[in-house]
């Protein structure tokens, strides 16, 4: 019986596995093997679907070096269709509970099959002392950050997890791949840190660079795409609805004046199959 299922959200692909139908445990280094592109399944992380008190369904994100992801916009839209392609749920609203907070998900049907998922990613949050930023400045905006030699202008914001934003004139996976190891590991962000480098294209479009924690280099994100939109809107670059380029394709943030974030984006399955230990 096949136990997990592949699939991606603009590139930004996730193995999906039930806790119930899994036999054995999730340790880190198996977490690490599975996610593996040479001595395993190969993915950006696992999510696992567990039993929740507060939502319809909960949620552990998996990242592939085995640490614990708050929250993750693709990862949330690929859960979303696997609970409703493979029965869980007949619904196309649902509740998931996720370590960064509860989210709502709704499905959109086309054709009978999910074409794509409109999620409610909670709200931006610029506290330094919650996103967590190590600095005495109530909000880190607009602030200094040196690695390498190099001076950033970033600014942090959580979104359910830490996101570092590097607004520039133009970007390139370069950016993201010399800076974004240095930015995460930075001593600002004690519990680690997201990186975006991002090009205003106009008010209504970005484009964006991604470090993922945990991850490394990354096609596409929904937390990050909704990090970036927090910021532009925040500091007035961006509108209230954005439309974020990501090498991996696109995604439409929609933001409003209490910082309240909803991703809408397409989600393929890739295969299923059977674990082997």
């Amino acid at each position: 019986m096949n136990n997990f299922i592949k699939s991606h959200g603009l590139g930004n692909d996730y193995i999906v596995l039930d806790a119930q139908k899994i036999d054995f445990k999730l340790t880190k280094n198996r977490i690490s093997n599975i996610c593996h592109r040479n001595y395993g399944v190969g993915a950006d992380g696992i999510l696992l679907l567990i039993n929740s008190k507060k939502a319809d369904f909960g949620l552990k994100i998996y990242n592939p070096d085995g640490s614990e992801a708050e929250k993750s916009g693709n990862g949330l839209r690929i859960f979303s269709k696997f609970v409703y392609d493979y029965n869980y749920t007949k619904k196309k609203i649902f509740s998931i509970e996720t370590k960064g907070g509860l989210v709502q998900s709704e499905v959109i049907i086309k054709n009978k099959v999910v074409k794509s998922v409109r999620v409610e990613m909670g709200k931006a949050i610029f506290d330094s002392s919650k996103v967590p930023v190590k600095t005495k400045k109530k909000f880190s905006i607009r602030e200094k950050l040196k690695v390498k030699n190099k001076e950033f202008t970033y600014s942090a914001v959580s979104v359910g997890n830490p996101h570092c934003v590097i607004f520039k004139n133009k970007v390139s996976p370069k950016h993201a791949i010399e800076f974004g190891g240095l930015i995460e590991n930075h001593k600002f962000f004690p519990n680690r840190t997201n990186v975006q480098f991002a090009q205003i294209i106009s008010k209504k479009k970005v484009r964006i660079e991604i470090w993922e924690r945990g991850a490394g280099y990354t096609l596409a994100s929904g937390s990050s795409s909704c990090g970036v939109v927090s910021v532009g809107y925040k500091i007035g670059l961006l509108d209230e609805r954005v439309e974020v380029l990501m090498p991996g394709g696109k995604l439409y943030i929609t933001i409003d004046k209490e910082y309240n974030l909803t991703m809408e984006g397409p989600v393929e399955e890739i295969c299923s199959g059977k674990l082997s230990l």
